[in-house]
């Protein structure tokens, strides 16, 4: 259907059947291949009427509708009109009785497409995530200047009636300040931002970024406009400030790879639902909670949204944002407590001494989860302190303490600035045991990866033996292979997904306009194959070989024929993704040598190892965020624990919940027991028994034109929408 609902009721060849060919090339292409028009003709009964004699001609009975909640109301609308609407084309003799029996239920499913993420009853919605890619770069490159100028800067970010690119980019990069439509800040605001401002200075910062929303407004309902900012801090604080508005830019540019993959999961559950439907279900739109795909009532999801603009114009702002749901409200929660510090003698006093450590390769967001720690444990009312190259520096005595001021911009840092190394406690123990004493450290919070995991049980076993061991510790999973047991996403994971990509889309491109080619393309990932098969799914390849899914000669074969075959036939370029260690003897040379000879004749090869440039670059806008706030998760944690294992002057922690990961499970972020996590975890081979990613690769393999079949017994069921409690919801969503 082109260009939207304008192309539903003007007909002809906006119509179109839409074939395996026709949507080749277009995971890449921002915007809408289809077009996307804003039609007033649809909003009246004649309007409908026409698109409804245009659908009956064709055939078509089943809608997936991609859009906000106008589109998706306006739907909702015509499937409740549809069989007044026959009735009347009966009438009017544009169709028979039969075509009324044929086509008497419309059924419609929705996705909702929104940079602004305004949409209730989903975490995230379909282009949020590529908007926050542009804004960041934005800011990424502002700061750079601004620090050398010494400037304050005002970004104006879209969001007329949702604040959620301002907070969430304020929170990925630290902003000084963020003012949002739902939440406008109480009056004498402008005296505390200028004393915010001035304080950040007299820290010895060199610059200052103010982020706020188009739609941002006072406690009087008066706009605050980036104008407005730049002249009240250059009347009361004399700073050289500069104003940039985004604007469309926000809408431009490639899809990120979290998007890629979101639409394109969303997509199929659509077409679940539009398998099962009944003509009494009730029109629904499919939903991100946490890492789970769900169905919820469409009608209820946009009552839910009219609601909270409702709530805003009553001056009801607690109430629109406990609306907006539980990842807005955290959101919000999570960035109070790390940009605004309390004076000291407003913070609770705890006495307790708690360090923080990376542990494994470095991954990006690694800082913006020690950032987050370290603040939270300030907030708590702990003396925090860093420990520099993970378990070996720990050994060394290379511990010190670390104070909020020193972890300012480390949000948007890659890498680890910390250091973090590989080597493993075990050998080391009685040297971590003396500096824990050294240094009264009461609880522990490790981020890393396999290393991580397998470090924090090291010392848990040695607890027997050294009492110091007998101390809250938490583990937050963060590597780019995402290979860490009780876990579906780690820190670090979608940056490199995001190189991928990225990385694939130049490749591709390169060959446009040459004869035909197929690229190989080794990815890292250990043992794990999911960068390899979520990379693979967001770049479009055509092949993914894992450790986890066993090949041989025959399927390589397989592959090489049915791309040889595309090739004739349809595509100009190939792209096949190799896992580092899918198979010892099936190397990266050795497929590529395969695919030379097998397609001679049809298409010729390269071959590219991607290597370390996976863990490399700033961290994305989701790596921050979600770094973030799993890391106040995990701190708050441990100020919990702290209090439940104080006893006699002392914290004393031999339990097994005093040693856990946290990790998200499909719709929560779950503190786990790392004991119990055991006969979850291939030890040989440093992966989960089970990866939910799995269930992914036969969508690959049908995007690919393979015939196979697809599980769904995961896919989502119909559930109705729950109003977010006010107190604090423990499946937080990773945006």
């Amino acid at each position: 259907m082109l260009k939207g609902y304008q192309g539903m009721v003007d007909g002809g060849d906006n119509i179109k059947e839409a074939t395996w060919e026709s949507v080749s090339s277009m995971l890449q292409v921002g915007g809408t291949v289809i077009g996307s028009a804003r039609c007033k003709e649809f909003r009246t009964h004649e309007g409908r009427l026409k698109a409804a004699h245009n659908l009956v001609q064709r055939g078509i009975t089943n809608l997936c509708v991609i859009g906000g909640d106008g589109s998706l109301t306006g739907a909702n609308l015509f499937r409740e009109e549809w069989s007044g609407l026959l009735n009347e084309l009966v009438q009017q003799g544009l169709i028979d009785e039969d075509a009324v029996q044929r086509y008497s239920a419309l059924h419609i499913v929705g996705m909702v497409g929104s940079i602004d993420n305004d949409f209730c009853g989903t975490d995230m919605t379909i282009g949020t995530d590529s908007a926050l890619h542009r804004i960041i770069e934005v800011v990424d490159a502002i700061m750079t200047t601004a620090q050398s100028h010494q400037r304050t800067f005002v970004l104006e970010v879209m969001g007329r009636h949702c604040g959620y690119l301002a907070l969430v980019s304020a929170l990925a990069c630290g902003a000084d300040w963020v003012l949002i439509p739902e939440m406008p800040p109480e009056d004498g605001w402008e005296e505390k931002m200028c004393e915010k401002l001035s304080a950040t200075r007299s820290r010895g910062s060199r610059l200052n970024i103010i982020i706020v929303a188009e739609g941002a407004i006072d406690r009087h309902g008066k706009a605050i406009t980036s104008s407005t900012l730049k002249d009240l801090v250059v009347r009361c604080l004399g700073f050289d400030t500069r104003v940039t508005i985004l604007g469309h830019v926000q809408r431009g540019g490639t899809p990120s790879a979290f998007d890629r993959i979101l639409a394109s999961r969303m997509g199929v559950e659509a077409v679940l639902a539009l398998l099962e439907t009944t003509a009494n279900t009730p029109a629904c739109v499919v939903s991100l909670c946490g890492n789970q795909a769900v169905r919820l009532p469409l009608m209820e999801c946009v009552q839910m949204t009219q609601e909270v603009q409702k709530a805003m114009d009553e001056k009801r702002f607690e109430e629109a944002v406990r609306l907006r749901g539980r990842s807005f409200e955290n959101n919000l929660r999570t960035y109070k407590l790390l940009a605004h510090r309390k004076p000291e003698s407003e913070l609770p006093q705890s006495n307790f001494n708690v360090a923080v450590l990376n542990v494994g390769a470095p991954a990006a967001g690694m800082n913006a989860a020690v950032r987050s720690a370290v603040r939270v444990g300030i907030s708590e009312g702990h003396k925090m302190f860093a420990i520099n190259d993970g378990f070996e520096g720990f050994y060394k005595g290379q511990i010190k303490e670390i104070k909020w001021g020193d972890v300012g911009g480390w949000t948007g840092q890659g890498g680890s600035l910390l250091g973090t190394k590989r080597t493993l406690p075990a050998k080391h123990v009685d040297k971590i045991a003396e500096q824990i004493r050294k240094y009264n450290i009461n609880a522990l919070l490790v981020i890393g990866g396999f290393e991580a995991y397998l470090g924090i049980m090291e010392l848990l076993a040695a607890r027997g033996t050294y009492e110091d061991l007998c101390l809250p510790m938490v583990m937050v999973p963060a590597t780019v292979s995402n290979n860490v047991p009780g876990s579906d996403l780690s820190i670090g994971a979608d940056t490199a997904l995001n190189a991928i990509t990225d990385t694939c889309d130049r490749i591709k491109q390169s060959a446009s306009g040459t004869k035909r080619r197929v690229f190989i393309i080794e990815t890292m990932g250990g043992y794990c194959g999911y960068l390899a098969s979520v990379g693979g799914l967001a770049a479009g390849a055509d092949a993914a070989y894992i450790f986890e899914e066993p090949f041989d000669i025959r399927d390589l074969q397989s592959n090489v024929e049915h791309l040889t075959e595309k090739m004739k036939t349809s595509i100009q370029r190939g792209l096949v993704l190799r896992n580092e260690n899918s198979n010892e003897n099936y190397t990266t040379d050795f497929i590529y040598q395969l695919y030379s000879e097998e397609g001679r004749g049809v298409f010729d090869c390269r071959k590219n190892v991607l290597g370390h440039m996976q863990q490399g670059g700033a961290p994305s806008p989701f790596d921050r965020n979600f770094g973030t706030k799993i890391s106040a998760k995990a701190m708050q944690w441990i100020s919990k624990k702290l209090k439940e294992c104080y006893r006699q002057g002392r914290v004393f922690a031999n339990t097994e919940d005093s040693a856990c990961l946290l990790g998200m499970r499909r719709r929560a972020l779950v503190f786990q027991p790392v004991v119990q996590l055991k006969q979850e975890t291939d030890f040989v081979h440093r992966i989960p028994k089970e990866q939910w990613w799995l269930k992914l690769r036969p969508l690959m393999k049908i995007l690919a034109k393979y015939k196979t079949s697809y599980d769904v017994s995961d896919s989502g069921q119909l559930e109705h929408v729950v109003c977010n409690r006010t107190k604090e919801s423990d499946a937080t969503a990773a945006i």
